[in-house]
Parts: C-alpha cells; structure tokens; sequence
C-alpha cells in the first residue's frame, strides 16, 4: 500500500470525510493553531474534513464559520455555512456579525488544469484572498494556515505574510502527497488589529 493510499484509508478509518482532515491534524500537532473554544473561519470547507478536526480539538464552546461555493453536508450546532464566493466582495458583508475569529484556515486549491505555473497562479490568487479576509476578520494574536501550490510566487507571498505575522513557517505534512505541489503556510500571532 502507497503512502496515498494508507492515508486515504486511515481517514475513512477514523471516521473522516476526507485524507485533509490528517493533514489538518499532523498541522496541528506540531505547530498548535487550534485550542477550546476558539471561534475558526474556515474558507473552502467542503467536503468539511477540516471541519470535524477543529470541532474536536475547539470542544462544545468552539465555532466554526465555513464558506464554500459547493453545498457542505455537516449539520451540527457548532458549525454556520455560508454559500458563497471567497473571491466576491460579499463575503465581507457576510462574515461582519461573526468577527473577530481566532483562526482563519483556508485549504482552497483551483481545478487542477495539469499546467503548473497556470495552477500555481490560480493557488496564488486564492492564497491571496485568504489572507486578505484573514487580515480583516483575524483577532490581534490569532493564526493563520493557508494552502498553496509550489511556484516563483511563493517566496514573495511569504515575504508579505512576515509583515502581518510574528511567525510563518512552511511546512508540508506527511498526510500530503509527495508528488503533489500543495505546502501549507502557517502563520501565527496576527500583529494587527484587524479591520471588518
């Protein structure tokens, strides 16, 4: 069994709906974004694997808000779905009574065209947006943990990621698949107050 394959069925195993909610968890394990009764954003939810990690490691006082363009299949009191586009102004409109989050989490990625620096650009300008909201909904101190695609982008995005955070790492958890362009950007401590 490859390494993809033991992760995808380790998932299933434990009862989640996908490989990222391991991902999220290995994250998790080593740099501590997630803590009880945090309220989390959680941008391009669907499927909601992301979802079930936050709500076991928030407890019954955490939040989450997920936003997606696709329909979210969690129901549980913890948890409001907002269907709509990240990339649309609204959503700034939308997230206003739910402000200030303790985390924004964000694993979005773009339909894989088979085109890397086509893909990359498109990674980027989710990243983008994500931190954008991130930088607006974000409590001073909170964190930040963003997905994006291997590329010439990616120094400069984490360059500007340093500038709003006391800490950014790069990371790439083992859950992920080696052949795949996707790291993960984790950035904690928002040095800002942020701005609804």
């Amino acid at each position: 069994m490859n390494k993809r394959d033991y992760y995808y069925w380790e998932a299933k195993r434990r009862g989640y709906k996908s490989r990222a909610s391991l991902k999220l968890i290995q994250i998790d394990d080593r740099f501590y974004l997630l803590k009880s009764g945090y309220h989390v954003l959680d941008l391009g939810a669907s499927p909601g694997g992301w979802i079930q990690v936050v709500l076991e490691r928030t407890g019954s006082n955490g939040h989450v808000v997920a936003i997606d363009i696709a329909p979210l299949r969690i129901r549980d009191p913890r948890v409001k779905f907002l269907r709509m586009d990240v990339l649309n102004h609204e959503v700034f409109e939308g997230l206003k009574e739910y402000v200030p989050f303790d985390v924004v989490l964000s694993d979005m990625a773009p339909k894989l065209s088979g085109v890397s620096s086509w893909d990359h650009g498109r990674s980027m300008e989710l990243a983008e947006r994500a931190l954008e909201i991130a930088m607006h909904t974000l409590r001073t101190g909170g964190h930040f943990l963003v997905k994006i695609f291997r590329g010439d982008m990616e120094k400069n995005y984490v360059k500007k990621c340093k500038q709003y955070f006391d800490m950014v790492k790069v990371h790439k958890p083992k859950a992920s698949s080696p052949k795949s362009a996707e790291i993960y950007v984790i950035c904690k401590r928002f040095k800002l107050e942020s701005t609804p």
